[in-house]
This record gives structure tokens, C-alpha cells and sequence, in this order.
């Protein structure tokens, strides 16, 4: 459609330039016959040479309009191939507007002048101007807004401070460029609102700008108590940002001190956006992050000294007073099937529990480990790299495990484990595992069968069954070495 119009537009510029130029050669080619026409040789002397002066008098001022409107045709002409084409070639974009316009009126200033010397040789246009200064004034106040708003666009179109694309603050607006023409700045807000910022305004204003193809930084505010350590809590918070979505990877977040407060060490973390348009959420998600990660690492946030508050420490597992939650939850786990009830409870005991935000990591392949989890609500994805992206190879959900060669051998994860929703998971570490060894020998053996037999029957394939116990054995021989039962 556009290909279209378009073809059409060329074809009437072509058709309107031929006509003119047609009428131009008629103009000069009957210019005798018409001239015997309107003046009459038989009048007297006084009345040929009036005749003759309104002739000349026709015959200017319709030439003069058949060449303005050829000069209009051939600027526009040339504006559309230098702008239209050449421009866009050369630099991917097209010439603004106000270029355009201001190129057209100049062209046709000077073109006007040219074919109207060349038509009235003996009329000064200094005089003509002169006359029409007092209209000039008049028209120059009237339009005092509409010309600012020009001249303040064409210091915008030469300075380029921003692009469209680009987020700006000005005055009280805030939100995208959307475009810029020769009058006004068009914004899109956060509110999904359009504001019309005038050249002359935003000429007034300071700007803050964001530029699109830049890595642009936000700071986001927090607090801990005293009592919280500064260097866990630097490490707690930059892992935790530097995983949010649209979150840079090719800076690292920065966590520093702001100051020591009253009741509480105020903090800043530092971060830079791959789209700066998605601030506001991006923002929130980094703040929940923030408060998933306290809960997790036990820091907390300060309330001020001054309020008097009383705070329960209560269970965040989800666990009875008893700690059957727990209990039951392993319980159903089929490798812990060999424990005694009182050894499922003392196992209970000592898990702990972590809670984490969708989309948050577990644990990432390659790092070293000595604990497994149970999912005791919500659900993971496990992943593992394919060509360079993840690919899930897994959804585990309640009462599903993970990580166990991890905690029984000691390997590294083999693969990444996220939160598809608020998932908490209950960690059970080597120590745990190692008392209640220590306490009952021979649950090493049933354990260690247990959890080879599982190996072999993910990893092995068919046709490789009859290496199975050999297998078996060298997997149960690693959990004793790593025990230190050897």
C-alpha cells in the first residue's frame, strides 16, 4: 500500500511538472500571436503602447507564476532526494522535520527572488521590504510563541541532547520520547499518558536524560540492624540483584554504606539497566529480591529505636510447634525410608529452611556443595545449559529432592535450579547427615545402597545394566570416603 502512494505521488509530480513546463513553452511559442491578439496596430500611438504595457503586464505575471510554481515542484524534488534518500543512506535515519522545512523555505526565499528579478529587473526589493516592516512587527508579536517554539526546535534538532527512545524528566513529566517535531517534544509517561512539551518550555527547563543506547544506573535504599554484618550483607544483596530481570551483566552492582543512622546502618545498592523505560519495575523486583534475601540469610530490617515493639520469633517453615511439618515432609522422602522415626525427627531438627522468589536461583551448576534440599512448597525448574541457553529439563514439586549427590559425595551441582513461584525448600547439610552416621553406623550401608541404586537408574542405559554394581560400588565407596568412614 505505502509502495503504492508512493509510485502515485511520483507519477502526479511528473504529470504536474510536464504540464508546467508545456504551458511555459506555450507561453513563448504563441507569445506573437497573442501579442497581435491583445494589441490592436490600427489605435492610435498612446492607446498601442498602453495595450502593450498590459500585454507585458499579463505575460510577467504569468510567467512568474508558472516559474514559481516549476522552482516548488524542482525544491521539492531536491528536498525529497537529499533527505529521502541520500540522508537515510548515509546516516540509517531520516532528516528531521524542521531540517526539511527549514531547507524547503529558504529555497523558495531565494527562488522567489531569482524569478522575480528576472521578471521586474527595475523594482528594488529593498524597498518592498522596508514598506512591510510595520507588518512584518505586527505579525513577529503575534506569533512571539509559535516563532520561539521554532528557533527554540531548531537549537533542539542542532544540539541533539536527546533521541527518541530516550527517557527524560522535564519540569514535572517524566516518561519515553515518543517524537519530536518542530513545535514540541511528544512524551509517552509512566502512566501511559501523552504530554506535549513546547521547544520554548523545555528550553527553560533543566533535563534529565537517559539515553536509550546507554547502560543508565538507579539506586535503590535500605537498612539493617547493628547487629548484621556489613560484609554479608554486601555479598547477600549484590547476588541478589545481580540476578533480577533487566538487570546489566556488564556491570557489577555496587553495596555501600550511605550512613549510620540513629537506629540502623542505611544502605545503597547501585545497579545499571539494560532498558531504563522499565525503572519502576525493575525497582520493585530489585527491593523484593532484597527482602527474600534478609529472610533467607537472617539479617533484618531496622525499626526505629524510639517505637516500642514486642516481636515473636515464629517458625517460617510452615512447621507445627513440634516440628512435625518437617517430619512428615522427610518422611515421605524415599531415601530417608531406612531412618527411624526418631531419626527422621532429629534430621527435621536440624534442616533448615529457605525461602525463595520466582525466578530466583537454588543453586547454580559448577559450585561446590555439601547439602541437599526437599521441596516443601512451591516448585523448582531444573536446567542445564544447551548451546548457551537454558533449557528446563525437569519441574519438581512438593516433596521432591535434589542436590542429594551433593550432600552424600560431595560433587558439584550438575545442574541450575530456580523458582518457578514462592518456593521454599528445607536444606539438610553434611553435619546433620554425619550425626546421625556417627549414632548408627549401619545406616551408612543402607544409605549409601539407596542412593547408588537411584544413580545408576538415572545415568545408566540399557544396554549398560550389567555395569551397574560395579557402579553402585564406586558410588557407595565415595560417600564413605567422603564421610570419613573408610
Amino acid at each position: 500500500m505505502a509502495r503504492s502512494r508512493s509510485k502515485n505521488r511520483i507519477l502526479l509530480f511528473f504529470l504536474v511538472t510536464a504540464l508546467v513546463v508545456l504551458a511555459l513553452y506555450g507561453l513563448h511559442f504563441f507569445e506573437p500571436r497573442l501579442r497581435a491578439s491583445f494589441v490592436h496596430a490600427g489605435d492610435p500611438a498612446a492607446e498601442v503602447q498602453k495595450q502593450e504595457e498590459n500585454f507585458r503586464m499579463v505575460m510577467n505575471i504569468a510567467g512568474l507564476v508558472l516559474w514559481m510554481i516549476l522552482a516548488i515542484l524542482i525544491t521539492r524534488a531536491l528536498s525529497s532526494i537529499l533527505f529521502g534518500i541520500f540522508f537515510r543512506q548515509r546516516r540509517g535515519y531520516e532528516a528531521p522535520v524542521l531540517i526539511r522545512n527549514t531547507f524547503s523555505v529558504v529555497a523558495y526565499i531565494v527562488g522567489f527572488v531569482i524569478i522575480f528579478k528576472a521578471f521586474y529587473p527595475e523594482v528594488g526589493l529593498g524597498g518592498l521590504f522596508a514598506t512591510s516592516a510595520v507588518l512584518g512587527a505586527i505579525i513577529g508579536l503575534a506569533l512571539q510563541d509559535t516563532l520561539g517554539n521554532f528557533f527554540a526546535g531548531i537549537s533542539v534538532h542542532a544540539d541533539k541532547p536527546f533521541q527518541v527512545g530516550d527517557v527524560i524528566a522535564v519540569g514535572p513529566w517524566t516518561g519515553v520520547v515518543e517524537s519530536i517535531t518542530w513545535r514540541a517534544v511528544k512524551i509517552r509517561t509512566f502512566t501511559n499518558h501523552i504530554v506535549l512539551a513546547s521547544h520554548s518550555s523545555i528550553s527553560k527547563e533543566s533535563i534529565d536524560i537517559a539515553p536509550r543506547d546507554n547502560l543508565n544506573a538507579r539506586i535503590v535504599f535500605f537498612n539493617t540492624l547493628y547487629t548484621d554484618s556489613p560484609a554479608k550483607t554486601i555479598h547477600i544483596v549484590r547476588e541478589a540483584v545481580r540476578e533480577a530481570d533487566n538487570v546489566s551483566q556488564k556491570i557489577t552492582p555496587i553495596v555501600r554504606i550511605r550512613s549510620l543512622g540513629d537506629s540502623a546502618i542505611d544502605w545503597e545498592v547501585k545497579y545499571w539497566l539494560v532498558d531504563y523505560a522499565k525503572y519502576n519495575d525493575t525497582d520493585a523486583l530489585v527491593r523484593q529480591r532484597i527482602w527474600y534475601a534478609f529472610r533467607r540469610a537472617g539479617i533484618h530490617f531496622a525499626f526505629p529505636t524510639r517505637t516500642l515493639y514486642v516481636e515473636r520469633k515464629a517458625r517460617v517453615d510452615g512447621a507445627g510447634a513440634d516440628g512435625s511439618g518437617f517430619i512428615d515432609r522427610l518422611s515421605a522422602v524415599d531415601i530417608f525410608a531406612p531412618l527411624s522415626s526418631e531419626e527422621t525427627a532429629r534430621l527435621a531438627a536440624a534442616s533448615v529452611s529457605h525461602v525463595f522468589a520466582p525466578g530466583e536461583s537454588v543453586i547454580r551448576a559448577g559450585d561446590e556443595g555439601s547439602s541437599m534440599f526437599v521441596v516443601h512448597s512451591g516448585r523448582v525448574s531444573v536446567q542445564i545449559t544447551d548451546n548457551g541457553k537454558p533449557r528446563t529439563v525437569a519441574v519438581l514439586q512438593e516433596g521432591d529432592f535434589f542436590g542429594e549427590m551433593a550432600l552424600f559425595t560431595g560433587e558439584p551441582r550438575t545442574a541450575n535450579v530456580v523458582a518457578l513461584e514462592e518456593t521454599e525448600v528445607l536444606e539438610i547439610g553434611k553435619q546433620a547427615m554425619k550425626h546421625l552416621f556417627d549414632t548408627n553406623p549401619n545406616l551408612v550401608d543402607s544409605l549409601s545402597h539407596i542412593i547408588a541404586e537411584r544413580r545408576v537408574g538415572l545415568t545408566a542405559k540399557p544396554e549398560e545394566a550389567g555395569d551397574g554394581e560395579k557402579e553402585s560400588e564406586g558410588i557407595i565407596a565415595s560417600i564413605k570416603r567422603f564421610f570419613g568412614f573408610d
